[in-house]
């Protein structure tokens, strides 16, 4: 038996499975060309929402599929290992929107929008960083302003995957001095434009892009919860989104050293094969323990939120996943690298990828200080921001 197939249901082998078949078939042999071109194949995403993957943990009434959070967590780090650009797409789209709309939404906005994204036939963005307010999520300026039966929204979003492929974007706007209230804004709604970001260091082929709002009208309707009550919508989804996150990063880190070790059992150097060098092996074992640590961290807490675990009573444990799986990551994609040499300098092979896609983990999501004081404040119950 497979060290990582132990304590899981025969559902969640299943799901990895189709999740893993996807991957090889589907996705990793294009990753190094969508990396070039900056851009995945648009039809990749019509085919996650056939398999259901866009729909995990949707009801099925809207066309989504029975599963839990560890089955989901599966899944993720199936799509890291073959293109962390994959992974993004689907972490926000289902992790950050689809998610929030289903546990917030009326049932006027769960029928019209859920069944779209769980289909593929619609991608949604999570619009909350903006060009000065990254980390201090609650210090966002873009505006959104009570006209009749209507909003208006005035302000600009940074960094948003999705951005310029998505139909709705879940938007935080300051309805107060002291409030945020999230929005569902259609992308094709008068006065919202997004234009894409190129040139990143990594996740090259995720679509990302800057968002504008200029007298973007909308319904109160379109309005997802209560009115300056948007600030723990958004907290409570980016709890769930670490999640992902660290799976997708432990995903990353099981491509870096599945490609090393086969490396190493192929190339030669003193005549013999590189594995046979121990300093090589230390390379792999520790970068085998480091993915170990990190994968059972993010069964654990993916095991609390299926046992039923609120996003605020398990959020220290999504950032000492998060933090620890993207930090690994970053590592063990580097150690690989070394194992590499000068080959793994080039795109030819795949671990320069991998290592340039990790990096944005530490980041994205909250960065690795932010999750550090996250952990530190749960220990000692004193803010080290105040």
């Amino acid at each position: 038996m497979n060290s990582r197939d132990f304590g899981l249901t025969q559902t969640q082998l299943e799901i990895r499975k189709l999740a893993a078949g996807f991957v090889d078939a589907e996705i990793a042999p294009f990753a190094r060309e969508w990396d070039r071109n900056e851009k995945v194949d648009p039809a990749i995403v019509k085919r996650l929402g056939s398999l259901g993957f866009l729909g995990l943990m949707v009801p099925e009434e809207f066309g989504g599929v029975d599963a839990d959070m560890l089955s989901y967590v599966l899944m993720t780090e199936e799509l890291g290992r073959g293109d962390s650009s994959v992974r993004g797409i689907v972490s926000v789209s289902l992790g950050l929107v689809t998610k929030s709309i289903t546990s917030h939404g009326t049932d006027e906005q769960k029928s019209e929008w859920l069944p779209q994204l769980v289909a593929g036939d619609a991608l949604g963005c999570f619009a909350l960083t903006e060009p000065g307010t990254g980390s201090d999520a609650a210090s966002i300026t873009t505006r959104a302003k009570r006209d009749g039966d209507d909003w208006v929204i005035n302000g600009s979003k940074v960094f948003i995957t999705n951005g310029n492929w998505a139909k709705v974007a879940l938007t935080f706007a300051r309805t107060s001095e002291a409030g945020i209230t999230a929005f569902l804004v259609p992308t094709d709604t008068a006065g919202f434009t997004s234009t894409a970001i190129h040139g990143k260091l990594g996740l090259r082929g995720q679509p990302t892009a800057e968002l504008t709002y200029d007298n973007v009208r909308i319904p109160d309707s379109a309005r997802l919860g209560q009115v300056d009550k948007g600030l723990g919508i958004a907290l409570g989804a980016l709890s769930r989104g670490r999640i992902s996150v660290a799976a997708g990063a432990v995903g990353v880190g099981q491509a870096a050293l599945d490609a090393a070790v086969r490396y190493s059992t192929e190339r030669q150097q003193f005549g013999r094969p590189i594995a046979s060098f121990q300093l090589v092996q230390e390379l792999l074992a520790d970068s085998a323990v480091d993915l170990s640590a990190s994968r059972l961290l993010t069964h654990h807490v993916a095991r609390m939120a299926d046992a039923g675990v609120g996003p605020k009573d398990y959020a220290t444990d999504a950032s000492i996943a998060k933090y620890h799986a993207s930090e690994t990551a970053v590592r063990v994609s580097n150690n690989c690298l070394q194992v590499f040499g000068g080959y793994g300098f080039i795109d030819e092979y795949p671990v320069g990828k991998y290592l340039r896609d990790a990096r944005v983990l530490t980041l994205y999501e909250g960065t690795s200080q932010v999750q550090k004081l996250i952990i530190g404040r749960d220990l000692t119950g004193v803010n080290a921001m105040t």
